[in-house]
């Protein structure tokens, strides 16, 4: 875990923003070394409150009373500006720890990826709430160290003038409920932790599903069926969590009775030298503060084991996820049968050389030993049967399929993509149109344009101008947010274009207005379709068959 601790810890601490961390730090470390003295100088005159009322003593109590209040009066603004301190250094951490990770979870295609494997589960909670856990637990953890450590120096010099011999009990004990913490509920506990956030990530999965597909789950009515799978995953989480409470009260139980014990050690260890009037009855007190100031600190893995759990869960999630992306960037350093990719060069045109597409798993062939090209300004429409492999043509195409062989040429400028039910973004009908590269230069007079092309000028009525913000994907129906996609690729007007089944909402008039407007362009596009009235809007039309073999030919 400490291995796992350093590699994530060290890229925040390593980073450009180290100097304004370490001189947080820093200051923490000041303040907190402040609040040690104070807490111990406070268990001395507390000590001395009560010997000054045994001995019926008004002016020694009274002084110590003034000493008592004058030290909180400094003490407790420290205290507050340490716990400020701890929660803005905190907070700095989270923000850049979650930007590096989300940069490293949006480059390129990693978050892709990532969805094509089953061994990274809910990278959207290990970014959003592992984060969180692990920037606020260990910098938690690292100042109750320091506390403890500094509490360890003043309150053993306290202790040890009162009684050596509570001093030496004092450190077996602490190193006898650190072994039985550590040994009997060490590994189980991180274990059920890091199961427990796996599973209660995959119920708000669940939950998150059945909002995004809402409508499609009531045409259907299968509620029933949705609400038996969350059930089972609720059902997961509640076993998981049983398990996990078992384990933690059998540890509260060693730890309560190993901690309250210590409110009578003191006094039993101290009281035949008190009633033999060696000690003054106000020294019981100070060495019951100090023996239990440091019994937590020696005793810091028994008293805090449970975050301990909790933040190596985190910690070796986040590694997790750290480790699968790297290896997703360095492809050359995983097993050998999933080195084998596709090779892809940027020329001007569109071309596959010999390239057989197989599963991920390499367990099946989906196209075999294809070859094409499509020369700049033409068209090309793909055919076939469901499940021949016409979509994973487009997806090796586009990069995202890399399971095969052969060669792919592809233009040097950036493609677009319009899949058979478009993305709709979190914006304005204005930023919709402008997805996902928005360009300042066009103006309000094109985008109305666009919208004339595509017939959904009416969309600017309806919402209120192109400003509005709405919940697209619910309130167009798929024809709509089709012809919207078409108006995107209208005005990127990128250099080649893959439409999987783009039109297949679209009645037969708007798909020909769509694709009269888009042979007026300069675009080289690849279509997936079924009808056959989209064969006149292309040059050359490629049918796959479920044998794996293609045949291409003029329209």
């Amino acid at each position: 875990m400490l291995r796992q601790f350093w590699r994530i810890g060290k890229l925040y601490w390593l980073s450009p923003q180290k100097w304004k961390a370490i001189a947080l730090l820093f200051l923490l470390l000041c303040l907190s070394l402040i609040g040690t003295v104070v807490t111990v100088v406070l268990s001395v005159f507390l000590g001395e409150l009560e010997s000054s009322l045994a001995v019926v003593d008004s002016n020694r109590f009274l002084q110590a009373v003034v000493v008592f209040l004058g030290i909180l009066l400094i003490g407790v603004p420290i205290l507050a500006l340490k716990t400020y301190v701890q929660a803005q250094l905190s907070l700095s951490w989270r923000q850049w720890l979650t930007t590096y990770f989300l940069n490293q979870y949006l480059h390129q295609r990693n978050f892709y990826d990532l969805t094509t494997t089953a061994d990274i589960d809910n990278p959207d909670q290990r970014i959003a709430e592992d984060i969180q856990n692990f920037t606020q637990q260990s910098l938690y953890f690292a100042v109750v160290l320091s506390d403890s450590i500094l509490q360890l120096i003043g309150f053993s010099g306290v202790l040890w003038r009162i009684a050596p011999a509570l001093m030496v009990f004092l450190i077996i004990y602490a190193v006898f409920g650190t072994t039985v913490t550590t040994i009997v509920f060490g590994k189980a506990l991180v274990g059920i932790n890091f199961e427990q956030l796996k599973r209660e990530a995959d119920l708000r999965y669940g939950l998150i599903r059945v909002r995004d597909h809402a409508e499609a789950i009531a045409f259907y009515q299968g509620q029933a069926v949705e609400s038996q799978e969350i059930w089972q995953r609720f059902l997961r989480v509640v076993s998981n969590f049983t398990h996990l409470i078992r384990w933690q009260l059998g540890l509260d139980l060693f730890q309560n009775s190993y901690q309250y014990i210590t409110f009578l050690l003191p006094t039993f260890i101290l009281a035949p030298r008190i009633l033999a009037g060696e000690l003054e009855l106000g020294v019981s007190a100070q060495a019951g503060v100090a023996f239990r100031s440091i019994l937590i600190a020696l005793g810091l893995i028994v008293s805090q084991f449970e975050q301990l759990s909790n933040l190596a869960a985190a910690v070796t999630r986040l590694d997790e996820l750290q480790h699968r992306i790297w290896e997703l960037e360095n492809p050359t350093h995983l097993h050998q049968e999933q080195t084998v990719v596709l090779s892809r060069i940027e020329n001007s045109g569109i071309s596959f050389q010999n390239v057989t597409l197989h599963t991920p798993d390499y367990q099946k062939i989906l196209v075999k030993d294809l070859s094409f090209a499509v020369s700049p300004g033409e068209s090309l429409l793909i055919t076939g049967k469901s499940g021949v492999g016409k979509t994973s043509v487009l997806r090796a195409l586009a990069g995202l399929w890399q399971s095969g062989t052969g060669t792919i040429t592809y233009p040097e400028r950036s493609g677009l993509f319009l899949p058979q039910r478009p993305y709709m973004i979190l914006g304005s009908l204005r930023e919709q149109l402008l997805y996902p590269q928005a360009n300042p230069n066009i103006s309000e007079d094109q985008l109305w344009q666009v919208l004339q092309q595509v017939n959904l000028t009416d969309l600017v009525a309806r919402f209120d101008g192109l400003d509005s913000i709405a919940d697209w994907s619910r309130v167009l129906s798929i024809g709509e947010q089709q012809r919207l996609a078409f108006a995107r690729l209208l005005l990127q007007s990128p250099q080649y274009a893959i439409l999987d089944e783009a039109t297949s909402a679209l009645d037969e008039t708007n798909q020909t207005l769509l694709y009269q407007q888009l042979q007026k362009t300069h675009i080289t596009y690849i279509s997936v379709g079924h009808r056959s009235s989209l064969r006149s809007f292309h040059h050359w039309i490629l049918e796959l068959s479920s044998s794996g073999t293609c045949v291409q030919q003029s329209p």
